[in-house]
């Protein structure tokens, strides 16, 4: 079984045409073509073997100068001399520019198994070969030395029978500055002849998703190297090239307003594993009597119990086709971005919606929709919730039918929740907002399609602590190629949304 395994170079210099880094780390997983693999220690043996690029045996560019196992034991540390042809140059110009940067192994598996999850444990294998690529498994293994120097050929053309010795110029190299956060130094007295780096195209996410879908479509395409760039330079200064940072680099759906349910209740970061996880709650607090002299004390403990919050994944994709890909303007695919974003958006706050209606209590009374039956409602929801939860209500729910009900709402033709003077200070709602303030609380309209008509549960008065919505702060963007001949973009994000305490959320009763 042949296994190739990426691994990032971790030093250049352009001095000695020489190529230098980490081409196996033992005991960590990694990246292969047959999947996750991981190397025990020992299994693999130092070698000597050619250098190609991205595994295509047919475009050797050097061999093996020195390779030897890390002192830790740990990893494979190995030197490449670099063939003097055009391909070899251009190599050693991407590997120090971050183009190109990447080791990828190639070996034949003797002895291996199986864990748990799919990785595949390899006991021994045999090195055949390692390929320069722009695509790493471990960021850390980066170039640690390119070297090159450049043949000066004489003016004058010897005659016939003079005797030429080659000569090379050489100038002595600066010592290179320290320079924090550098990932590689470089030392040269001459760049490669006849080398312009490649100007990249990717200048935002829509440019950058371009690239991504023609570099899954072909990997040695000059895309592939764009999105490389892109992700391990702009990547690291400029967040908004790497969509799989955070949503707010990707989709502004908190400042935006799409999301009313969520912004009524509390927030919280999800834990980083697992696909549910637990929070305490008291369930029984200590009490205080008065006690009289020489009387004794009544021992009640704390006690607590725990919630389970289960983890949902949020995911949708979309599939173009070849015509469209090779056809569309770069603004089309910021627009899909902006359309998949507001997508995601929707159906994380429905999901909160949801929960919020059907973990909520309602109020005892009827109260009609009408300013009196508002104002009737909302003071004892208030009420309720002070009652279950010893804390305050601050904000209120509702659905676009009510939403134009408190619009409506005056007295002989001047408006209650939307007049400014001093004799009217029931609140603000106006129609160009989805938020506003009615009776004293925070006011927000659910866009879900959960809160709905003027009727029963068409409101609630919530404490916003007694729901919290988790969101993890990354979210992933894909881009992956089926053998269909079509591209499909897929967004994915985990959250889930916590019930603390039911009575903290009080439903209107008409």
């Amino acid at each position: 079984m042949k296994v190739l395994t990426p691994f990032t170079i971790t030093a250049a210099d352009s001095e000695a045409r020489t190529i230098t880094g980490q081409i196996v780390q033992f005991d960590t997983p990694a990246s292969a073509s047959t999947g996750k693999v991981l190397f025990k220690s020992g299994s693999l043996i130092p070698a000597s073997v050619k250098l190609n690029l991205e595994h295509d045996a047919s475009r050797p560019i050097g061999k093996t100068l020195s390779m030897e196992l890390a002192p830790d034991g740990k990893s494979i540390n190995a030197t490449f001399k670099i063939s003097k042809t055009n391909a070899g140059s251009d190599a050693i110009q991407e590997a120090m520019d971050g183009l190109r940067d990447g080791f990828s192994v190639e070996a034949n598996v003797l002895d291996h198994g199986f864990n748990e999850d799919g990785t595949m444990i390899v006991n021994e294998a045999t090195l055949i070969g390692v390929a320069l690529t722009h695509n790493p498994a471990f960021d850390e293994a980066r170039v640690s030395h390119v070297a090159a120097t450049t043949e000066v050929i004489p003016d004058e053309t010897p005659t016939e029978g003079d005797a030429v010795e080659p000569t090379t110029e050489k100038t002595e190299a600066p010592t290179a500055e320290v320079v924090e956060a550098s990932q590689y130094i470089v030392q040269a007295n001459k760049p490669a002849p006849y080398f312009t780096s490649p100007r990249s195209p990717i200048v935002n996410l829509g440019s950058w998703m371009e690239h991504s879908i023609k570099a899954k479509l072909n990997t040695m395409s000059d895309s592939a190297i764009f999105v490389a760039a892109a992700n391990d330079d702009l990547g690291t200064t400029n967040p908004a090239f790497n969509p799989t940072r955070q949503l707010t680099e990707v989709i502004n759906a908190l400042s935006n307003g799409t999301r009313g349910a969520i912004d009524a209740i509390s927030r919280g970061t999800l834990p980083d594993a697992g696909l549910q996880f637990e929070i305490p709650k008291i369930s029984q607090i200590a009490e205080v009597d008065p006690v009289a002299e020489g009387g004794a004390v009544t021992n009640t403990g704390i006690e607590s119990a725990f919630i389970s919050v289960p983890i949902t994944r949020f995911a949708g994709r979309n599939i173009l086709t070849t015509e469209i890909i090779d056809r569309s303007s770069p603004d089309f695919f910021n627009e899909l971005v902006r359309i998949m974003g507001s997508a995601m958006a929707f159906a994380q706050n429905k999901y909160v919606a949801n929960q919020i209606k059907t973990d909520s209590n309602r109020v005892s009374g009827t109260h009609a929709n009408t300013a009196a039956g508002l104002i009737s409602y909302v003071s004892e929801a208030n009420v309720a919730v002070y009652s279950g939860t010893q804390r305050f209500a601050r904000n209120i729910l509702v659905s676009p039918g009510q939403w134009s009900n408190i619009m409506g709402y005056n007295d002989s033709g001047t408006p209650l929740f939307n007049a400014y003077f001093p004799q009217n200070q029931a609140g603000l709602v106006n129609g160009q907002s989805q938020r506003g303030v009615v009776l004293g609380l925070n006011f927000y309209v659910d866009n879900s399609g959960e809160f709905t008509g003027t009727s029963d549960d068409s409101m609630v008065v919530l404490e916003p602590d007694a729901f919290t919505w988790y969101e993890s702060g990354n979210f992933r963007l894909d881009v992956n190629k089926p053998s269909d001949g079509t591209v499909e973009i897929s967004l994915n994000s985990y959250g889930a949304c916590a019930t603390k305490v039911a009575n903290g959320g009080q439903m209107n009763n008409v």
